[in-house]
């Protein structure tokens, strides 16, 4: 084989290898468009989370795949972990999780964590193994938010107003209402 003949073929299996390379590990988000909130809480998870959090119909994969080599900052894998129901993905989004040590509070806001919230309600738990006595995640409500107050937000949090006297006071009391249990 000539030597043209040998440094052609080695660029072509080089390039050939690369295009193989640069294709692993890639996946796209898998939710549908037509239902843009719950897509678009699928690309803000992306965003916003896939550092430190799994689920497979975001594209993400921050999780640790083995607990020997977890770091702190891996979270839960929503892939087989179930996240229901929607207030309390929205509760965690604003609090840091639930312990509030290693994630941020509030790391989308507005209608954009009701979206993740959604979203991250929606499609977790998947892929979680069957449990005897242990009802699937499938099974479980999504749940719903409660109907905004005047000026409060979804999710409970109180703005402040100005008064004549100058001070600030809550728009709207919290709301109340049942809290579910954090396993």
């Amino acid at each position: 084989m000539s030597r043209v003949a040998k440094v052609l073929l080695s660029v072509c299996a080089v390039t050939a290898a690369a295009a193989t390379v640069a294709a692993c590990g890639t996946s796209k988000i898998t939710v549908p468009t037509q239902n843009t909130d719950l897509h678009q809480g699928a690309v803000l998870f992306s965003q916003r989370c896939s550092g430190c959090h799994t689920l497979s119909y975001a594209a993400t994969h921050g999780s640790a795949a083995k607990v020997t080599t977890k770091q702190i900052n891996n979270g839960p894998s929503f892939n087989v972990r179930c996240e229901r129901p929607l207030t309390r993905v929205l509760y965690a989004i604003e609090n840091g999780g639930f312990s509030g040590a290693i994630m941020p509070q509030n790391i989308v806001l507005g209608q954009d964590a009701v979206k993740v919230a959604k979203f991250v309600a929606t499609y977790s738990g998947r892929q979680s193994p069957a449990i005897p006595g242990v009802v699937p995640c499938s099974q479980l409500p999504v749940g719903s938010l409660p109907a905004l107050s005047s000026g409060g937000t979804a999710s409970g949090s109180t703005t402040a107003q100005s008064t004549t006297s100058g001070a600030a006071k809550p728009a709207s009391a919290p709301r109340k209402g049942k809290t579910s249990k954090v396993p």
